[in-house]
């Protein structure tokens, strides 16, 4: 189970990395697409960085 996870981790960080990026270009160029996606794109950031966290502490969790 352990390295399921720690394959996992790398995977959810370059998700929010991603999600990150691409919300920070939608708020930039501005207009129709900053107002559709902008805001859609920094919650899921938000919800891919809780499911990160959650893989991190799980594997420290079974790493102990």
């Amino acid at each position: 189970m352990e390295s399921v996870i720690n394959t996992l981790i790398p995977f959810a960080l370059a998700a929010v990395l991603l999600t990150l990026m691409a919300g920070i270009y939608t708020l930039f160029k501005g207009g129709d697409v900053s107002r559709s996606y902008s805001n859609k794109l920094m919650r899921l950031r938000v919800l891919l960085q809780f499911i990160a966290v959650m893989l991190m502490m799980a594997g420290l969790w079974f790493a102990s």
